[in-house]
């Protein structure tokens, strides 16, 4: 059944943006469904951020600027606080938004079919590695199992009921926050929907070592919040056979063949996927960005595994740390 027309608030929390807020707020009054509200939360920036968005706040007054919080939980909940509209729409900064991304997102939750929408993202690459970074590590809406997604805080829509419910984003997490408040959503019974056809654009990183620092921090979030251990433990289980492997074929010349053969096989599956997403979008350039970019694709999941592996037990200490001064 369809319900009626329902005041929507987007809201964002951003800290020193200058360099990107304004493509982003831009965005946001382009939209094909224009907001009700626009809450912007500045997180302690020490650049020009939060005069640029006040300068929009004095042009256009649907967008509120606010100031609060140490993290992005905690800026999260204070815009939300702030905001009038039963539904949030949710993005963050260093992105754009599709005209059609409010539309769609809150379509569902105003037909009543769902509390919770997560809408997807498409990176838009500057460089030659950030094109082989995106193609690598994000996947295609058509990849994506909608029973198991769960929306990330850059696209997703909520009533600000379910927030509330569920106590907000846990503010004592720097990182995975986002899907720390999808699972707290679906284990308090509420509706969630994925709908892919609400996009955000952005920019993968433009560096190997703003990358990796990217997944370390991301790996510390997991196990700060205990968050997937099997995948963090089926990771350390590969790279443990593949040093086995590698022992064997030093110490055993004639299984060489066997093990490059099974190493080989072990790459393509894990690379294939990648190249698959890549390939199609190297048509037209030089032979050797192509070659460039088919290697970058090797060291991305090196790197990205690295940063992961090392990342993972320092949040788990980290989170051993909190519980035992939480007794």
């Amino acid at each position: 059944m369809t319900s009626e027309h329902q005041s929507v608030s987007i809201i964002c929390t951003v800290r020193d943006e200058a360099d990107n807020i304004a493509a982003l707020i831009d965005s946001m009054l382009a939209q094909t469904r224009a907001a009700d509200e626009i809450v912007i939360n500045d997180c302690q920036s020490v650049d020009e951020t939060p005069a640029i968005v006040a300068a929009y706040a004095a042009r256009y007054p649907q967008i509120k600027l606010v100031r609060g919080g140490h993290n992005i939980s905690s800026g999260r909940n204070n815009a939300i606080r702030h905001a009038r509209g039963p539904i949030i729409a949710s993005t963050d900064a260093g992105l754009t938004l599709d005209p059609h991304w409010l539309a769609r997102i809150v379509a569902p939750i105003e037909a009543g079919e769902a509390d919770l929408v997560g809408g997807f993202f498409h990176p838009t690459p500057r460089s030659l590695f950030a094109l082989a970074l995106g193609e690598t590590n994000y996947r295609r809406s058509s990849e994506i199992d909608p029973a198991t997604f769960l929306p990330f805080g850059k696209s997703m829509a909520f009533r600000k009921e379910v927030w509330e419910a569920v106590g907000g984003f846990p503010e004592w997490a720097s990182h995975c926050e986002d899907l720390l408040f999808d699972l707290a959503v679906e284990r308090a019974g509420f509706r969630r929907v994925f709908t892919p056809e609400a996009v955000v654009h952005f920019a993968p990183r433009s560096t190997l070592r703003a990358f990796i620092r990217q997944y370390y921090f991301y790996a510390r979030g997991d196990g700060r919040a205990g968050l997937w251990p099997k995948r963090h433990a089926l990771r350390y289980a590969v790279y443990l056979a593949l040093s086995g492997l590698l022992g064997i074929a030093i110490s055993q010349p004639h299984l060489r063949a066997l093990v490059g053969a099974l190493v080989g096989l072990g790459v393509a599956a894990y690379t294939h996927a990648p190249y698959r997403r890549l390939w199609p979008k190297l048509r037209g350039r030089p032979f050797g960005e192509r070659l460039a970019a088919l290697v970058l694709v090797l060291l991305i999941r090196l790197a990205g595994d690295t940063a992961k592996m090392i990342g993972y037990p320092v949040g788990v200490c980290e989170r051993r740390k909190r519980h035992a001064s939480a007794k």
